[in-house]
Formats: structure tokens, sequence, C-alpha cells
């Protein structure tokens, strides 16, 4: 019952934020504050899903440069949990076929999001390009999941190596955001689904890898969200365990 009572608020909710959310973007279309707006607003369900988001931010967040900012994607939960902590002028790097979710992909668009055909190689090596020449013209971050595919479980995938080409090609740093382990934790028919730690990290300076190769600025990016991705599961793991959350 609980379940099917989250599942329409979910559905209701959603639908409404995406028609007023195309509604006022027609107003300013694309424009990349819209994106941290309406991810905001998806993010103000985790207490319907009985979880409780903590979020975690560096000193001086507020004065970042333009950046690129990583995350691991873990499944559609990302929608409550990760999207708390977009910053101002963050768009995100997503798969072209999102376009085709009724009501959020005609929101996904206006918000200013860069689309990608991921069954187009030479269209998607193209992206790098867009982004470095968007990096250019405003001021603008944007947020990309390296893995490339939701983890659903399966730990912090290898990275792919597009976002730190763009950020070597812009001149631009990385942020890393990690994201506690979700998998399995929230059961659509239990109350209380636990605490979630989103935590956003010092900037990378890629400076330091202009001579390596962008494999190693992965390879680093990647050991550093790793180490903090098990900080953070052990550190849920034993608040929930006092009953500290």
């Amino acid at each position: 019952m609980l379940a099917l009572f989250r599942i329409i608020i979910v559905v209701i909710y959603s639908i409404l934020v995406c028609v007023f959310g195309c509604i006022w973007c027609l107003f300013r279309p694309r424009h990349p504050n819209h994106v941290a707006r309406f991810g905001h607003m998806f993010g103000r369900l985790s207490p319907l899903f009985g979880v409780k988001v903590e979020m975690r931010l560096p000193p001086g967040a507020g004065n970042f440069p333009n950046a690129i900012y990583i995350a691991n994607h873990q499944n559609n939960y990302d929608m409550i949990t990760a999207a708390n902590i977009v910053q101002p002028n963050t768009v995100t790097v997503g798969k072209k076929s999102l376009l085709w979710i009724p009501f959020f992909g005609l929101l996904y668009w206006l918000t200013g999001n860069l689309l990608i055909d991921r069954n187009n190689r030479a269209k998607a090596h193209g992206t790098i390009g867009l982004v470095v020449d968007q990096f250019k013209k405003k001021t603008i971050s944007f947020w990309m999941f390296p893995e490339g595919t939701r983890s659903r479980g399966r730990g912090l995938l290898p990275f792919k190596t597009g976002a730190f080409h763009a950020a070597i090609a812009a001149g631009v740093p990385i942020i890393p955001v990690v994201v506690s382990n979700t998998h399995g934790k929230i059961k659509l028919n239990r109350r209380n689904n636990g605490l979630v730690i989103v935590e956003m990290m010092p900037l990378v300076d890629i400076s330091a890898f202009e001579k390596e190769s962008v494999r190693k600025l992965a390879t680093h990016c990647r050991e550093l969200m790793s180490a903090k991705l098990d900080a953070l599961n052990a550190e849920v793991a034993e608040r929930e365990a006092s009953g500290n959350i």
C-alpha cells in the first residue's frame, strides 16, 4: 500500500514539475541555471522515499570556477540524491534517448542539458569539442558520469575518458561528487530507508596531469572517488546501526 501511494505521488509531482518547468523555461530556454533549479525540485522527493539525504560541500564551493563535475551513477534514485547538490550554471551530459521520456524529456532539453548519441561514435566524440566551446562562451559547468552507465550494485565501474579529455582541452578543474550506496537500500514498502550522504570533494587541479596521459588523470580521480565511497558507506552503516541519522 505504501509503495502504491509513493508511486502515485511521484508520478503526479513529476508531471507537475515537468509541465511547470517547460513553461518556465520558455521564457529563458536552455539557460544553465534551470538544471539546478529543477534538479533540486526532484531532490525534494527524498523524504517521500523515507531517505534522509545529507549533503556536504567543500569550503568555497559557491565560488568554484567553471569545472567538470564527475559523479558515480548508481540507479534512478540519483534523481533524489545527487540532484540535490547540483550547483547553479551546471548542466549535465546525457544520452539522446532521454528525449523520449514523456514530459521529462522535453524539460531535460529545455533546461539546457547536452545530449549525445551513444550509438554514433563520431558524434559522441564531437561532444568533447562542443563542451570545450561552451566553456569559452559561457559561465557554465558540466556534470558527467564517467562510468558511462548505471552501476546497479556493481561498485564503482571503470571510467571512460571523455570527461577528462574535455577538462584538459578546456583547462578547467574536475570536481568529484560521491553518493553513498543506494543499491538495494530503498524499499518502496518500507517507511524508513535510512541515510544517504552526497559529498562534493575539493577540485582536482588538472595542470599536474597535462604532461601525463588522460588515462592517468581518470585513474587518479577514480581512486579518490573509490576511497571516498568506501568511507561514506562505512560511515552510513555505523550511523544507521547506532541510530545516529
